[in-house]
This record gives C-alpha cells, sequence and structure tokens, in this order.
C-alpha cells in the first residue's frame, strides 16, 4: 500500500515536471542528502532490533562512510551535507536481511528497515505534496482564516512582534526546534521501542505510527482548504502577491475576505499547522515516557507552537485545527490497536465532526467571527478543549485496571472449651 502511494506522487510529481519522492531518496545514495540528522534519526530507528556490538559497527560505518564523501566533495568544491552513510547503512542492512537473515529474524530486521526508510519518505513525500499544492491551487483562502483569527486575536502577529523582540538567540532555537521536528519524534520512538531487541517484537502502536499517518492525510487537507499563511499573504515574503506588508506590525482590517491568486512556488501548507499536529503528537506519546522526556515534550510542543506562529507560518485558527485532527488520528489508530467499541467510535466521530466543523466555519463564517470575536473566541477554544478532555477522559478508561492484591484468607480462631 505504502509503495502504491510512493508510485502515484511519483507519477503525479512528474506529470508537473517535479522529481517525486522516490527520485529525491534514490538521489541522496551519492548526491548530498537535505537532511543529514533525519537520515541519521532513521538509522537509529533500525539499529532498535540490533545488538549494541552492531550498532556500533552500524554507527562506525555510517560515520566512516560519510568522512569519504565529505573529503570528495570538499575536494570537487560540492555542496557539503552528512547522511549518505546512513542510508548506505540502512540499505545494506535491507540486503543482509533478505541474504543472511533468516525466518523471524528476518522479518524483524526487514521491519526495522523499513521503519527507518518510511520516516525519509514520509519527509521526501511531504516535499512533493507541498510542490504539487502550488501547481494546482492557484487561489488560496488566507483571507477567510485571517478575518477568522480576528476572534482569537491574531495570534501570529503578536507572537511574531515577541519573537522579533527576542532576537537572534530566540530566532535560532525555536528555528533549530521547528526544523528537527522528525528528529525529536525519533527520540520520543526511541524509548518507545527500547524493549524490541530483547523481546524480538514491535509493539502495536508507536509514535511513528502517527507521524507518518498524519503526514499521509493532512495534505488531502490542504488541497480542499489552501492557505499559504500571514508572511507570505500578508508580509514581505509574499512579494507582490501579498494583500500588503502587514505582518508582524499590524493586523489587517475587518473586510470582506475573497480569494486571492498567489504564485506557483509557495506551498498550500497552513491548514490545519502539521508542524502543530506532529509536535502535539510528540507531546501526547511522551507522557507515558520519564520525567525527562516529559518535560521535553512539552517543551518542544510549546516551542513548537512559538515557531509556527512567531515565524509567521501560521495563523491561530490553523492551530486549533492542528490539534483536533491529531487528537482525532490518534484516538483512531488507538481504537485499531485495541479493537474498536462505541467509545473509539464516538471519540473519532466526534474529533471529526469538531475538525470538519472549524474549516466550515473558518470558509463560511470569518466575518461573522472576526464580527463577535468575545463569542467565537471561546467558543473555538472550547471546542478544542472539547475534543481534548474526550480524548484524555476516554483513553484513560482503556488504560489497564490493576487488580487489587488478594488478601490471603485470615488463620482461624481456636474454639474455646
Amino acid at each position: 500500500m505504502a509503495l502504491g502511494f510512493l508510485v502515484a506522487l511519483e507519477i503525479a510529481a512528474r506529470h508537473y515536471g517535479l522529481p517525486g519522492p522516490m527520485t529525491n531518496q534514490a538521489k541522496e545514495v551519492i548526491l548530498a542528502p537535505k537532511s543529514g540528522p533525519l537520515l541519521y534519526a532513521s538509522m537509529a530507528l533500525m539499529m532498535v532490533v540490533l545488538t549494541w556490538r552492531e550498532r556500533f559497527i552500524a554507527a562506525g560505518v555510517a560515520v566512516g562512510i560519510d568522512v569519504v564523501f565529505f573529503l570528495v566533495r570538499w575536494v570537487v568544491d560540492a555542496k557539503m551535507m552528512f547522511g549518505n552513510g546512513a542510508l548506505w547503512v540502512i540499505l545494506g542492512y535491507a540486503v543482509i536481511a533478505v541474504t543472511r537473515r533468516t525466518g523471524r529474524e528476518r522479518v524483524l530486521l526487514l521491519k526495522a528497515v523499513g521503519l527507518g526508510l518510511l520516516l525519509v519518505a514520509g519527509r521526501k513525500t511531504g516535499d512533493t505534496w507541498l510542490l504539487i499544492t502550488s501547481k494546482t491551487r492557484p487561489m488560496v483562502l488566507d483571507q477567510y482564516v485571517a478575518t477568522a483569527d480576528h476572534a482569537l486575536g491574531d495570534p501570529s502577529w503578536l507572537a511574531g512582534r515577541i519573537v522579533k523582540a527576542t532576537g537572534p538567540i530566540g530566532d535560532h532555537i525555536l528555528d533549530y526546534v521547528y526544523i528537527q521536528l522528525a528528529v525529536a519524534a525519533v527520540l520520543v520512538t526511541l524509548y518507545q521501542l527500547r524493549n524490541v531487541a530483547a523481546e524480538r517484537r514491535f509493539p502495536r502502536h508507536h509514535l511513528v505510527r502517527t507521524f507518518l499517518t498524519i503526514g499521509l492525510l493532512g495534505p488531502g487537507i490542504y488541497m480542499i482548504f489552501p492557505v499559504v499563511g500571514p508572511i507570505f499573504a500578508y508580509g514581505d515574503d509574499g512579494g507582490h502577491w501579498a494583500v500588503a506588508d502587514l505582518w508582524p506590525g499590524t493586523p489587517p482590517s475587518i473586510s470582506i475576505p475573497h480569494l486571492m491568486p498567489f504564485d506557483e512556488t509557495t506551498p498550500r501548507n497552513c491548514m490545519p499547522s502539521l508542524h502543530t499536529a506532529w509536535a502535539t503528537a510528540i507531546f501526547i506519546h511522551s507522557r507515558k515516557g520519564p520525567r525527562i522526556l516529559q518535560f521535553f515534550g512539552a517543551f518542544w510542543l510549546v516551542s513548537t507552537l512559538g515557531a509556527t506562529l512567531g515565524f509567521g507560518y501560521h495563523y491561530g485558527t490553523d492551530i486549533i485545527a492542528g490539534v483536533v485532527f491529531t487528537l482525532t488520528i490518534e484516538a483512531a489508530l488507538r481504537s485499531q490497536e485495541r479493537g474498536w467499541d462505541r467509545s473509539g467510535i464516538q471519540l473519532v466521530a466526534y474529533g471529526a465532526t469538531v475538525f470538519a466543523a472549524l474549516l466550515v466555519s473558518y470558509r463560511y463564517l470569518p466575518m461573522q467571527m472576526a464580527g463577535h470575536p468575545w463569542v467565537f473566541g471561546p467558543l473555538l477554544i472550547l471546542a478544542m478543549a472539547s475534543v481534548i478532555y474526550g480524548y484524555v477522559r476516554t483513553t484513560k478508561a482503556w488504560e489497564p485496571k490493576a487488580a487489587p492484591a488478594r488478601q490471603p484468607d485470615p488463620k482461624p480462631q481456636p474454639e474455646l472449651v
């Protein structure tokens, strides 16, 4: 199924004269990768089934290969980036699984290789989707979303001024958090998969499943609700396509929104905010870990929210939709894992209904939302909070109950004669 989807996306990309995800991934066997940290994170996922000795050997081989590539690129003055060695090791273990392993060990290693490659393929698939949205959706809905965003107090404009006031330090920290989201997901997943090598099996549900599902379904929403973001529609990055140069200094005035044309290069990737969705998934899955992992998940979520709003990539309405989107997907995956029942069906149906209602209101009620912010702002927050409450309450009920310890039978008392 995954292979068929990649092939279909490759064909679609070729139709628009663009290289698809499979082509881009194949290039990174030799050419400089787009993200070296992601490739090494993917290799780390693959290594969860290996022994510690095999892990050290695999890491050493990857680094050695990258050193060779680095020297060659330095000599020919090519683009410098590491990561080829990690990809070579992943592909090498795929060959080892087929030629040197048998039975259950072969299946386990192939699953590990597939998990690592899926994470990389997910990134390439997302990049291709973004290019397709820019080519196929010439009109965007930013004016509608920006108008609806008045109900929340234009949080992107406020966050943009705050980030600008923090100077280069705050900017660099948030930028690193924003672009290394997949690496953060791998760190949480490695904790979830820490016992795979000993138990010789993968858990039925872990963070990568949620991550990939979000990346698979999210771009479909982009196609029906194309939005480019404040920094493009209302800022310098939009050039002559922007409504005006307003972000982050001056929120747009309330006026009747219209569809607006935009260029063929900027992705329509705002609604919902998938960075918020992924960061929310990291937060959810980190709750079962040690305290330091819980702190890490909370930090990444808060920092991602600051980056998405503070860099002008998203509106506040995108954030609310992203949270609801993630909780609905996570509820569906957990229901599939444990078996569908009434509570799971109700939670997923409610989350999907709220998500659809949000999109409809952004599109058809923006003027009413902007005109009555003290009504619609709390309603938006309440809608999101209701899904959060439903998710927490339902999943808590799904947790196995600890059986009370059996009390020993009291010793019989001797009868008095």
